[in-house]
């Protein structure tokens, strides 16, 4: 029974890891949609967005058959309800990559962005892009230390995101109202892509430890 599900168990994480994946690549994407005002990627994207759907419903049903089949406790309990928390983060991240490519094909063939705030947004996607990778890796190794660390690019994240409103309250900013509510809103979808990366990270160390990050950290 104990083997059963490990093995189920495993599988799940897999699925996760192959989501945080998934929108990683789609939040690349998006972002050199975005950039380039390239339809053809925002496309793809959009087209690619069922294959993170039906990843979030096998993971769903592997927690469910792990909870329903295995009843597990203690520690195997804290994995099985991280893992539900996790399949609705990963399919978040997933749909704020879809939102991005969604702007970057509603403006074509013009680009959304204003060449001044380039360089922000393709730093953000960096960071998002890291902030998956991270995810995906910490999942699989359960890691607290290294789940912890999200944090630190989320807060690169944070810092980006609020320079972007210096930027939009300039008194030279000149491209319209229309631009700024761009701006604004993908700058929110970046800035919440990596909040979910990183919720993924404190359900690694809860699951890992019995512990909140806080509390993790206060006892190391």
């Amino acid at each position: 029974m104990r083997t059963a599900y490990q093995e189920q168990l495993e599988a799940l994480t897999h699925v996760l890891g192959e989501m945080c994946e998934l929108a990683g690549t789609a939040m690349s994407r998006a972002t050199q949609a975005l950039l380039q005002a390239d339809l053809a990627v925002a496309e793809e994207v959009i087209g690619d967005a069922e294959r993170m759907t039906q990843l979030s419903a096998r993971a769903e049903e592997q927690s469910f058959a792990l909870l329903a089949l295995q009843a597990p406790v203690a520690g195997d309990l804290r994995g099985v309800v991280s893992g539900f928390q996790i399949v609705a983060d990963a399919d978040r991240m997933g749909a704020l990559a879809l939102h991005v490519a969604k702007v970057a094909r509603r403006r074509h063939p013009v680009k959304a962005l204003p060449e001044e705030v380039n360089g922000y947004f393709a730093e953000m996607g960096r960071l998002a892009v890291t902030l998956a990778k991270s995810a995906h890796e910490v999942l699989e190794t359960r890691d607290p230390q290294a789940a912890l660390r999200l944090q630190e690019d989320d807060d690169a994240m944070d810092d980006l995101h609020r320079h972007l409103f210096t930027v939009l309250m300039d008194r030279e900013w000149q491209h319209g109202v229309a631009a700024a509510v761009d701006v604004t809103l993908l700058g929110r979808y970046y800035e919440r892509f990596a909040d979910h990366a990183v919720l993924i990270g404190r359900r690694v160390v809860f699951t890992a430890t019995g512990k909140t990050p806080e509390q993790f950290q206060n006892v190391g």
